[in-house]
């Protein structure tokens, strides 16, 4: 094998899915045991993602040749400081919340736990190899890899999932169709799928019409699946309605990976000049950013429940990153880098309060959270410190994703970027405090709107053992990441910006 293959490039998707197929029949004989080998599978492709960016950090960009056929004719993983860096990311979010599972999984899908853990290995394993891999028709295939098992996870939720999923299954249908159509323009022009290889080839073709179709069908394409306004249309209810175990790991995590997808082809595939000056794609990403920022924050403001309030934050979230993706300078594209990281983590501790505050009163409606400073008091420690992240309080890590995106945005004179961020950081104020007020609501007279379980504020009755752990390792890593923020940025994130900006 050659020295710069590690043999974890392979193990960090494969372990995942053969354990996939594997879970079904473990759970046939035992079905308490899909929980633990599903965690073990997760866990060990935590350690291979782990070793990835190691090697990255050490040796440089990692190649793994699949069947030992060379590229652009063989299939290639292509491991490089960014893609490491989402790698791991994803790895310990699916994880974390692989481990949180324990008690929600038994209780909302009672008999559907084998199903539903192969169906998460089968998510985890496509977001994983569209991360990893370095081939374009690769790519679309594990984006409707995870995309099927995202579309049954979510229609296993409440009442109304169904409908949710249908929808996602119609507009994602049309993203990756857009998608597949803009990789066959670049097959069709070049004659290869690898993206090293494009990368080259895509040089010399600047004024080619069918390359300029072709970016543009990506674009679309990614948009779609990345719930940009106005195509955000399907997120709402599919990340309400879904299990609490979905959503806690869904909503984090796809929009994300889509965002990494959107630079990866825009910054690697194609390059910084031709975005910014041939395809005029910048400025119209970032009027779209500023367009979903602001869309997204006021619609959060008119929500009751806490699931899809916090959809439409993530709505807005994606225009913060879109929009740092668009300005394309080096500042704001490591703001926009940071906030994938940082979100994603911000994302998976509230919507695992959300998971832990259903959990106890059989609901996540902003009435729901009544009381919990008293009788959930470390559910609500984890939720104040990811609220105050999503707002961008110091030392949460949002606060420094979103600086840098203001001095990216300062930098190129894009006040319009700028004040967006700034109306959206107030609407994330009053978000947050509508909870806060429930929250700290301790009068003895109850609205008759909150849940009898919750009523009583003086008994302590907080979420499970499991689910707490992990809540406290996502409150822990905001503050870690926010007071190491420097050390990151310039080991991890400074390494994934694209030359040429």
């Amino acid at each position: 094998m050659h020295p710069n293959q590690p043999i974890s490039a392979a193990l960090v998707i494969l372990l995942p899915l053969l354990t996939a197929f594997a879970v079904p029949i473990i759970g046939f004989w035992r079905k308490d045991l899909s929980f633990y080998a599903s965690c073990t599978a997760l866990a060990a492709a935590f350690l291979c993602a782990l070793h990835l960016l190691i090697s990255v950090h050490q040796r440089g960009t990692v190649d793994y040749f699949l069947g030992g056929w060379d590229p652009p004719w063989g299939i290639a993983l292509r491991i490089d400081s960014l893609n490491a860096l989402m790698g791991v990311l994803v790895a310990v979010l699916f994880t974390l919340a692989g481990f949180a599972s324990k008690k929600s999984v038994p209780l909302e899908l009672p008999l559907k736990e084998a199903p539903f853990y192969a169906l998460f290995l089968l998510l985890f394993t496509g977001l994983l190899g569209m991360i990893l891999t370095g081939d374009m028709f690769n790519l679309y295939v594990f984006l409707e890899v995870s995309a099927l098992t995202s579309y049954a996870l979510i229609a296993m939720g409440e009442p109304g999932s169904e409908v949710a999923s249908l929808r996602y299954l119609l507009m994602g249908t049309v993203g990756a169709s857009w998608y597949l159509l803009g990789v066959g323009y670049l097959y069709i022009t070049t004659g290869s799928l690898n993206m090293a290889d494009l990368s080259g080839l895509l040089r010399e073709m600047e004024g080619s019409r069918a390359v300029l179709s072709g970016f543009a069908f990506l674009l679309f394409g990614i948009a779609v699946k990345m719930a940009l306004f106005p195509m955000h249309l399907w997120l709402p209810d599919a990340y309400a309605k879904a299990p609490a175990i979905v959503s806690t790991t869904i909503a984090p995590i796809m929009t994300k990976v889509m965002a990494y997808v959107l630079i990866r082809i825009g910054f690697t595939v194609f390059h910084p000049e031709y975005v910014v000056q041939a395809a005029k794609a910048s400025g119209l990403l970032v009027w779209f950013g500023i367009f979903a920022i602001l869309f997204g924050g006021i619609s959060a403001l008119s929500q009751t429940d806490f699931k899809r309030m916090l959809a439409f934050v993530i709505v807005a979230e994606i225009g913060y990153i879109v929009g740092g993706i668009g300005i394309a300078n080096p500042t704001a594209l490591k703001g926009a880098i940071f906030h994938i990281v940082n979100d994603a983590v911000m994302m998976a501790s509230l919507f695992l309060v959300g998971m832990m505050v259903s959990h106890r009163t059989g609901g996540h409606g902003i009435n729901h959270f009544f009381g919990i400073f008293r009788k959930m008091p470390v559910t609500a420690v984890v939720f104040t410190v990811g609220a105050l992240a999503v707002i961008g309080v110091p030392p949460t890590c949002g606060f420094f994703s979103k600086w840098y995106l203001l001095l990216g945005g300062i930098e190129a004179g894009h006040w319009a970027f700028v004040a967006a961020l700034l109306v959206c950081t107030l609407i994330n104020v009053a978000l947050f405090f509508r909870v806060f007020d429930k929250g700290l609501y301790l009068h003895a007279k109850a609205p008759q709107s909150i849940p009898e379980p919750l009523i009583d504020a003086f008994t302590i009755q907080e979420a499970p053992l499991s689910m707490l752990v992990v809540g406290g390792v996502l409150a822990a890593g905001i503050l870690a990441i926010g007071i190491g923020n420097s050390f990151i940025v310039k080991t991890l994130i400074q390494p994934a910006v694209p030359g040429g900006l």
